[in-house]
């Protein structure tokens, strides 16, 4: 019995990583985001190359996810989906 109980908590656990690193990248892109709606150039700059920055971090198999937090963060940015052929590319 406790066998089959630890096995249903591992992928509990997973999932729950997994929503937290989505959330994260979500939040972080939004700060971004957040500075373009700032007055100062070089807030808004900084602001841009975070931001580029962030998207090319998130990961791809994230970023579907990532989209449903920064629909409901209510911002602008969307990630676009990465074809199979160019992640088998990058992964080398």
């Amino acid at each position: 019995m406790a066998a089959f109980i630890h096995h249903q908590q591992r992928p509990l656990r997973s999932r729950l990583r997994h929503w937290q690193q989505v959330r994260t990248w979500a939040r972080l892109i939004r700060e971004a985001e957040a500075l373009w709606h700032v007055d100062v150039r070089a807030l808004r700059r900084l602001g841009a190359v975070e931001l580029s920055q962030l998207i090319e971090e998130v990961p791809a198999t994230h970023r579907r996810r990532v989209n449903r937090w920064l629909d409901s963060y209510s911002v602008a940015t969307r990630l676009h989906r990465v074809p199979s052929s160019q992640r088998d590319d990058n992964a080398c």
